[in-house]
Order: structure tokens, then sequence, then C-alpha cells
């Protein structure tokens, strides 16, 4: 592994000028995605780029095309290729997924791989290399980072997430995107802190708000074209906006976003605490937003449920310090196979599911998911995977005796 790199060497000055205390904030809308993009970039200085290294990170971590909301759309990375390409920059594509998804597979089902060849455009997993150990000297739910070293050997980062809700984070954009830069499982570490004595705010949003005091794009463009909403990250619905954001300042990019989607950047808790601590703006009536008007574009979201149980009647989720991972397989599985799982279990009016490793115990007869709630195993039946995927849960429930959940 390299040797320790603190903050200030992490959080190199942007090239692109804006105004700190007024940044600015693009939008392009019913144009499609190539020429949404290519829209809010027209807006942006990019002669600056000239020479330079960029590295653009998409949200390409799932097995899943960008009309399901997903993942980024091509056409916005196609856009982005092209328009850095003739401003004289150096161009590549960087993902790393998430757990049991491998790199290049994800980018083939995205799309983005088949607009990176028509470019001759490098695709990298960033998996492949040696991490960097990053140090927070003001991390208060963490103090340190692993990341992939892209990070540091490319001049420019540029985050491209889809507009999505996130069932722990409310929305998943521009910031948070970046933690996709981080090595390999250590993503997981942030679902897995322990709360923080005498601060309400949940630790995986505070360690987000800490990873942006060191990893924060040096531009960002947010895919509208087709969002997703209610159980995103992965299991909400779809919603089509054709529209696209760009900003320097990526707290202001997300903060127009939040609005955009019918939400306030101030209940989004790594926002807010991002913004109190300096990192960005997100208080609207600061940002420049162009055009005038922006505020035509809102389409309001469907927010995620705070009681994930109410939505599959007759499961109880039991859920301490899971991965958005982990929740979205259970999500899935519920969606694709619940009333399978009521039919292998007959007489049975209630299932109760774990998740998450935060469990000192469960109830007998508990169904247990994911290799974090191992311990518990014994209670009933118990699912490996990190996470499993959900034909598996219902393969691991139908084919042993079933007595533990009856």
């Amino acid at each position: 592994m390299i040797g320790d790199t603190n903050q200030k060497d992490m959080r190199s000055i942007t090239p692109f000028r804006d105004d700190r205390s007024n940044p600015q904030v693009q939008v392009a809308a019913g144009k499609g995605a190539y020429d949404n993009t290519r829209a809010v970039l027209l807006q942006i200085d990019l002669a600056v780029v000239k020479g330079k290294r960029v590295l653009l990170k998409p949200n390409a971590g799932r097995i899943a095309s960008a009309e399901s909301g997903i993942t980024t759309n091509p056409q916005v990375v196609a856009a982005a290729i092209d328009m850095f390409r003739d401003a004289g920059a150096i161009v590549a594509i960087g993902e790393s997924p998430i757990i049991g998804v491998e790199t290049m597979a994800a980018f083939e089902a995205t799309g983005i791989a088949s607009v990176a060849r028509e470019r001759n455009c490098p695709l990298i997993d960033m998996d492949t290399g040696q991490p960097v150990h990053v140090l927070i000297e003001d991390g208060v739910a963490i103090q340190s980072l692993t990341v992939c070293p892209e990070v540091l050997e490319y001049d420019i980062i540029v985050s491209i997430p889809v507009m999505k809700t996130h069932m722990h984070t409310l929305v998943t954009l521009a910031v948070k995107n970046m933690k996709g830069c981080l090595w390999r499982r250590t993503k997981i570490d942030l679902h897995m802190l322990p709360q923080i004595d005498g601060i309400d705010d949940r630790s995986l949003n505070i360690a987000i708000a800490d990873m942006s005091s060191v990893l924060r794009p040096h531009l960002s463009l947010i895919d509208g074209t087709t969002g997703m909403e209610g159980l995103g990250p992965s299991a909400g619905q779809p919603k089509e906006l054709d529209l696209v954001v760009a900003g320097i300042d990526p707290f202001a990019t997300d903060a127009v976003a939040c609005s955009l989607m019918g939400l306030n950047a101030e209940d989004v808790p790594h926002l807010r605490i991002g913004a109190e601590r300096g990192y960005g703006v997100i208080d609207v009536t600061r940002i420049q937003v162009n055009p005038d008007t922006w505020h035509d574009l809102c389409s309001p979201f469907e927010r995620p449920p705070e009681n994930l149980s109410l939505r599959f009647p007759g499961v109880t989720i039991l859920d301490e310090q899971s991965c958005s991972a982990c929740q979205s397989t259970l999500l899935m599985f519920l969606k694709r196979y619940g009333e399978k799982l009521f039919k292998s279990l007959p007489g049975q009016e209630n299932v109760t599911i774990a998740i998450g490793k935060g469990h000192e115990s469960v109830p007998y007869g508990t169904l247990c998911i994911g290799n974090c709630t191992a311990e518990h195993k014994n209670q009933g039946v118990f699912v490996s995977g990190c996470p499993p995927v959900a034909s598996q849960i219902l393969k691991a429930i139908t084919k042993r005796d079933l007595e533990g959940l009856r």
C-alpha cells in the first residue's frame, strides 16, 4: 500500500473558476442525454483542462441499464468524453462497483463500455491498483480512507451520478458518488460504524461528510435523464426527467438537483454537515442557476419510506447497520419472490428478516441474510453472501427444512 496521504495533498485546488460564495450551476433539459450534457458543459470554461488527465467517475457500480434509473446514462458519458477531448484533455473512465459486481461487466451492462469503445476511451477497474491510505485530519466518524489510486493519479475528477433518492442518505448525487472511489470492500466500512455519542445524525452520513473533506470532485455532472425515486439506489421506480445539472461546487450542484427533485438540501444530512463545515454551498438563494427558469423543471420525487416493512405486509425487517447492497438485495428479493416466500410457509402470517451486523440478538425463526448475520444463523435460516442475490435467498429457503421459520 502507498504511504499515508493527508487531506491537503488530496484536496487539490480546482482549475475551474467559480465564485465560492455564490457558485454557478448549469441546467439543461428537453434535448436528450447527449445534447443536454453538451449544453451544460458549454457554459463552463473547459480551456483549463488542456493537457490534463481527466477521470470520469460515473455511477456504474451495478449490473443495470440506464433506463432502469440505477446507472449513469452512457450518452451523458459520451458527451463528456467528447467535450473534454475537444478541450484538449486526456480522458478515461473509472469505477469501483459494489461488492459482488465485476467492473467491466458493469460497464458493459450500462452501455458505457460501448460508447467508450467507439471513442477509444480507456475504461479503468479502479479496484486493481494499489490503494492509497488517506488521512482525514478533521474527521468525526472516520479518520482515514482507503481510496483507489486513480484519485491521485488524475488531474481532474468529474463525478457523474444519477439523480436518485437513497434509503440511507435521502439522495445520492455528486458528493456521495465519490464513495465509488473507495477501494474494494472498504466502501462497506462506512455503513458499519457505531452511533456517535451525543450526535443524532447517523454515522454513515457523518462519514460521507468526512469523506467529502478530502474527496470532492473538481466538476459535477448529474444525470437526470432517467432518475430513480422511492426505494433508491436500486430498488425504486425509474423517473424520466430528461435533464442534466452541472457545477464546479459539488454541494451547490447537489443542492440544485435536490430542488429539482422537490427536496431541500438542508434535509440531506451529509450535505448539511458538509456545508456547515464550509466544504460547499447548499443555500439555493446563494447559487447562480442558469437558466432563470430552472424552477419550472422541478418534478417532485417520491421519498424513501421511513419504515420498509410497511411496503411488504407480513414481513418484519430487522435492519441494524446494513449496507445499501444488502438492503437492495432484500428489497429485490421481496419484490420478485415475496409471494413465493409465503407459499413456502403455509399458515405463516409473518416472517422476520434480519440484515446488518448490529444485532445483539434476533428472534427464533428469523431469516438471516448476508454474512453480517452469521452469528445468528442457528436462529432460523441463514443465507450467506456479501450480499447474496435474490435467487440465492429463495433457493436457501425452499431447499432446506423450513422448520426454523415456522
